[in-house]
Formats: C-alpha cells, structure tokens, sequence
C-alpha cells in the first residue's frame, strides 16, 4: 500500500541564501504580492519565503479543507528545501496557518506574527453560506466586494488601480480552492489551545478592519502567553497593502527582537535554496510612507496601586471580546455620571469576576446566560447576547436547542419571543456581506 502523496505549494524566495528563513502568508484570495512592499527591507536580514494558497495566483487548484491541510503542505515544500526552522508572519487565512504551526509544530517556529488574525473567524455559517454563493454565482460577486471588505474607503478611492489589482485577484482564483478555503476558515477555531502557543508573538491590526479587527486581536494577546499587540490607524483588513510602511517596521523590530533561538546552539546553517517559482507580474506600487504610525504595545497585566489584580479592566477587555467593541462602546458612549457607577460595576464583577472565572468555559457560559435572560424576559438583552453566543463558538443550530430547553423550563411564549429575537440577529449576522 503507498502512501498518500502530500501536496507542496507554489512559492518564491527573495533575499541572500545564508540568512535565516522568514516566512509570509497570503490572505484567502490574495497571492503572495500582497507582502510586496515588505519583501525589499525584511530580505536585507532574512530569506523570505513566500507562497500562494492552492488555486491562487496561478498556484495548482489541488483544494485543501482545512488548515491543518495548508499547514501540512508549506511544511512539506519546506522540508523538501531543507528549511527545518523559520520565523512566520500570515494574514487572516495565513495568520491561522502560523498559529497552527505554533501548536503542532512548535519546534519548527522561531517566531510568529499574526496580522488581522483570529483565533476564530466569524461563524461558521458565515464561511459556508460564502461556498454557496461561488457555486451558484462564481467569484465575481466576491471579487466585486473584496475592496470594501479589504480596504478604508479613502484608500480604495485613491488608489483606483490597487483596488482594481485586488477584484481580479480574487476574481482570477480558482473557485473551488476558495470554497475550500472557506470551509477551512469555518472549521477553524482554537481559542481554548492559545495558552500553548509557545513563542513571542506580534499581534498587528488595523485600526478599521471590519472583518476581523481590533476585538479579535484583543482575544489573541490575551489567549497567548507572549503577546504583544499594534493597531496601525488608518488601516482595513489587508494593513500590509494599506499601510506597508507602518507594517514593514513593526515586523522587523518584531523579528529582530523577538526570535527564539534553538536549544541546539550548534545548528548548521540553512541549505542554499532553489529559484522561485512561477513568479506572477507585480502588483501596482503603493505609494510610500514616510513614518511608522503604530508602535507594539508593552505585555502589562491591569493591576491596582496595591499590586492586586484590577478587575474592571479586566473585566473590560473581556466584555469586549464577547459582546465586540461596538457594542461596548455605544453602552459607555450612553452612560452618564447617573448611570457610570453600575456600569463599572457590571464590568467589574459580572465581566471581571464571574465571566473570567475557569470553572466554565465562554459557550457553556453563553448558554446559561441565554437561558436565564429567556427566563427573565429580558429580549433586549438577549439580541446582545445572542450576538455573543456566536462570537463565543455556538452555531445557530446549537442556540436554537438551548431555546427549545427555554420552551420546556420557561414556557412557550417566553420561548417564542426569543426565538424571533434570536432568528433576527442570526439572520443578521450570518449572512455575507454584499
């Protein structure tokens, strides 16, 4: 019996042979030029490597489900390359790859950074209902789209022609590596394994990013133990194309600072390494930028004068995590010196003490709070916190069977008030953009 042959990925290297390998990931529907503007400064002290996802950029259309798949397969081009070990940078759908290899795979990483990543992205449904439209209607409708989700609106307007360079990206891949793709990012989820991530990591974001933005990369920094987190203002989902100076910056001092070396200090250096490959035309410059506009936030744990824990910041960064910044800030935004007390004190103890308390973890949380703001009556909060149900891993099927219990425990018309509040705000937020 053979064995199965594991696919490798299309990829090119830049920089001198002899230096240490830096690796840079693609967003789903991107190629490997959205880290165009990086390549010229990391390559004078690494060799950077870069790949396309399956079916992008011209890549082979060999699908892969999964990101433990796409993992598999750059560690399968990197060994066939004699790279053993390597920094890591990866944005959205690349950020999950790295982070998984920092859990499976920790031996191999020296460094990681994690650009408009997650440990979780979206709902699940979300992902899939975005298969169904391909299959129905092809990628057009996703190309068309990718600018608003991808870009700030003045940068889209000013630079006519990158935007244009990002709809036929997305347009010119294969439509079945992308619902592929999909369903890896709707399989995706490991927020309860981010502890075990065990190198330093750069968590970087923009300050705009509406698909996974400054609340996502909160829950990062604070899951992993070595965590550092920059928001660059003025910046959507694809920071590296939007703000290629600010993120060129941020990675080197990240990756100049933070690399971890071998325990076998006697390791020989890397082989030479092939030619790249199948190299596509170059994406439309960028203007430069003169200056850094982020700067990576210290490691700190909130603690009071005395030294003491302080609950209501933790408190606070954990109301955002599961009720999202938006929420949140227009709940203070609406407090005044009447109600400002019992704000801080619901974010205090609720969130800073209960909430963060281990006995249970955020969905076995979700669903008691369902349950008892059902009981209760409460609709108006049960919007909010069937939005969080979903932040925190439920899938619609499983908030609806925890108000089905509702029915039996609560009664029917308690049950049927929620289930109307809830199908609403699931409709809301599971259904694609566009």
């Amino acid at each position: 019996m053979t064995e199965a042959k594991i696919e490798t990925l299309q990829y090119r290297f830049d920089g001198p042979e002899h230096l240490p390998v830096l690796i840079l990931g693609p967003s789903l529907g991107t190629t490997w030029h959205m880290w165009d503007r990086q390549v010229p400064e990391l390559a004078k002290q690494w060799r950077v490597f870069r790949f396309d996802l399956p079916g992008h950029g011209g890549a082979p259309a060999h699908p892969a489900g999964s990101v433990a798949d796409l993992a598999g397969r750059l560690l399968a081009t990197l060994d066939a390359l004699g790279v053993q070990r390597f920094g890591y940078a990866g944005c959205a759908l690349g950020g999950a790859v790295g982070i998984e290899l920092a859990l499976r795979h920790p031996e191999r990483l020296a460094s990681l950074a994690l650009v408009a990543a997650s440990p979780r992205f979206g709902t699940p449904d979300e992902f899939r209902q975005r298969g169904v439209v391909v299959r129905t209607n092809g990628l057009d409708p996703i190309a068309r789209t990718a600018p608003d989700r991808w870009f700030t609106g003045g940068f889209a307007a000013a630079q006519p022609a990158i935007t244009e360079w990002a709809v036929q990206m997305v347009r010119t891949t294969d439509p079945g590596c992308y619902i592929a793709a999909c369903e890896a990012l709707a399989s995706f989820d490991v927020r309860p394994e981010l502890g075990r991530v065990g190198v330093p990591t750069l968590v970087l974001v923009g300050s705009d990013d509406q698909v996974t933005g400054p609340a996502e990369a909160r829950t990062l920094v604070a899951g992993i133990p070595d965590a550092r987190l920059a928001v660059v203002p003025g910046a959507s989902h694809l920071v590296p194309v939007e703000q290629p100076a600010a993120v060129t910056d941020l990675l080197v001092h990240h990756f100049s600072t933070a690399w971890q070396q071998p325990f076998d200090t006697g390791q020989t250096a890397l082989p030479a390494t092939p030619a790249a490959t199948a190299v596509p035309a170059p994406a439309p410059a960028v203007p430069p930028q003169a200056a850094p506009v982020a700067e990576i936030a210290p490691a700190a744990v909130p603690a009071r004068a005395d030294g003491s824990p302080d609950r209501y910041e933790s408190g606070l960064k954990i109301r955002r995590e599961v009720l999202g910044d938006a929420h949140v800030d227009r709940t203070l935004a609406d407090s005044d010196a009447f109600a400002g007390d019992f704000q801080e004190f619901i974010t205090r103890y609720a969130w800073g003490e209960i909430w963060d308390r281990p006995g249970l973890d955020r969905r076995t949380r979700s669903c008691v709070t369902l349950g008892a703001l059902v009981a209760g009556g409460h609709l108006e909060e049960l919007a909010a916190h069937t939005r969080a149900a979903l932040r925190n891993g439920l899938t619609p099927a499983e908030i609806g069977e925890v108000l089905l219990q509702t029915a039996v425990y609560c009664g029917v018309p308690a049950a049927n008030s929620a289930f109307r509040v809830a199908q609403r705000v699931i409709r809301e937020e599971t259904t694609p953009a566009g």
